[in-house]
């Protein structure tokens, strides 16, 4: 089901994890995260404490408009080396925050909803978006085993999230994203462009003028 950027983005739609597909190996869960989003949240912001958001730059010399941070066994980082996953902070030089439990559980459920049954996340990216940031189509392709599924978690303001097909010049859907929505995607899906619209405006309860985004892969 695909959505207007403006088809009320502000009034989430009644929580049901039944799977709405997407495409083939691709579903969204909807409300799945919401019931326990502030214990979530609360997660999210010991691991910024531990591992501060920032704004990585690009191999091409870009600095990116979503800031990030990482939990888990390794973290996904890029500079002029490009980009990788790495079992270190390059800031502090320490090992990533361990990802936590019920992160780490919410992944797992989610991914069995959607048909990947036996997902063990080792890499959670943490990523904030303010009014009028953007994350521009591209493949999740750093991680060595394509075999497992990316779930990814919505929280905060509401996003539009661009889910495309095996080559960048396909149009990709419109999909409507609500705090609390989650997104999975994996085997015939697995390699599809996905990005995310300018986010709109607005101030959310929880979060404010800003929504986190909780991607999370197996990495090595």
């Amino acid at each position: 089901m695909t959505f207007d950027l403006f088809d009320n983005l502000d009034d989430p739609a009644p929580a049901n994890p039944a799977p709405e597909p997407l495409a083939d190996g691709a579903v969204v869960l909807r409300g799945l995260a919401r019931t326990n989003a502030e214990a979530l949240l609360a997660d999210v912001q010991a691991v910024i404490a531990a591992a501060p958001l920032r704004h990585m730059v690009t191999p091409g010399g870009l600095t990116m408009s979503v800031a990030m941070t990482n939990c888990g066994d390794a973290g996904w980082v890029s500079d002029a080396r490009g980009y990788r996953y790495d079992r270190t902070d390059p800031l502090s030089g320490q090992p990533w925050p361990a990802m936590p439990p019920r992160l780490r559980a919410l992944a797992e459920e989610a991914a069995a909803l959607a048909g990947f049954a036996g997902f063990a996340p080792d890499a959670c990216l943490v990523n904030r978006y303010v009014p009028g940031t953007r994350l521009s189509l591209h493949q999740d392709r750093d991680e060595r085993d394509f075999g497992a599924p990316i779930v990814s978690v919505s929280l905060g303001l509401p996003a539009v999230f661009l889910f495309g097909g095996m080559r960048r010049a396909e149009r990709p859907q419109r999909v409507r994203l609500a705090h609390g929505d989650v997104v999975v995607w994996g085997g015939p899906s697995r390699l599809a462009f996905h990005g995310v619209a300018p986010l709109a405006d607005g101030d959310h309860p929880l979060l404010g003028r800003a929504r986190i985004n909780l991607t999370f892969r197996k990495a090595l």
